[in-house]
């Protein structure tokens, strides 16, 4: 199969234009034939916790029902960032399309220090399947907690995704810690981060892949939009850039 790691630069609170972003970005992952496209967090809004209140949708909200749209008339499975409201909550939210299935959510299950105040836990695990590869979702500061990374080896993920804001101060740590989840439970890695600026901070992309051994694959710069693409099948690499 062919997964991608998404780098976009996104705009402050905009939901209508990320979505536009998205859309362009999900066209060059259909004419690669990718069969899975991962956002960063937060993608269609951007990290702006401030505004994550007044953003927030349900995660079956109609706004984004042109990424149902596209995964089925193109056969291609997606994840996007979004904050979602459950039950008077604020998460932070990936939110999974797959063809011709009814779309689902993965909430963050571990909150930065400074996210406390604003959003709510959750308390699950998110296990996707596609082309009989079993992959899992984290968001960002899922990817410190050793237990998650442990439950998705224990559940028999193929590969781990983590869906990031990194910014060029903290994104060294945070690639040392995917490449030792990839070399500790034989899985493949891959990071999705913005570029530009979010939520005050230089963003540093370099959206990433490792291969089961923790060896790094591929890495997007630091500057531009694009996909990197990983074929499991033959641990090949492509970088496009959309901008």
């Amino acid at each position: 199969m062919k997964i991608a790691a998404a780098q976009i630069s996104p705009v402050k609170g905009n939901i209508l234009e990320n979505i536009e972003k998205h859309k362009m970005i999900i066209k060059a992952a259909i004419d690669h034939n990718v069969d899975l496209i991962i956002f960063p967090e937060l993608s269609i809004t951007g990290y702006e916790p401030e505004l994550a209140e007044q953003l927030s949708i349900h995660y079956e909200d109609s706004v984004l029902d042109i990424f149902q749209k596209t995964a089925d008339e193109n056969n291609i499975s997606i994840t996007v960032g979004m904050p979602t409201k459950f039950d008077d909550l604020l998460f932070v939210s990936s939110i999974i399309f797959q063809p011709g299935k009814r779309r689902n959510v993965y909430l963050k299950r571990n909150l930065f220090p400074t996210e406390t105040g604003i959003f709510s836990k959750g308390n699950g695990f998110f296990q996707m399947e596609v082309l009989q590869k079993k992959i899992s979702l984290a968001i960002c500061y899922d990817l410190s907690d050793p237990l998650h990374s442990q439950e998705a080896y224990q559940a028999g993920s193929d590969i781990y995704t983590a869906s990031v804001l990194n910014s060029v101060n903290g994104i060294n740590d945070d690639l040392v810690k995917l490449s030792n989840i990839a070399a500790k439970y034989h899985m493949y890695v891959l990071m999705a981060n913005f570029t530009g600026k979010s939520g005050g901070y230089e963003c540093a992309g370099k959206s990433s892949v490792w291969s089961k051994e923790g060896s790094l694959l591929g890495q997007l710069n630091g500057e531009d939009e694009g996909i990197l693409i990983l074929d499991t099948d033959n641990d090949q690499i492509e970088k496009v850039y959309t901008n």
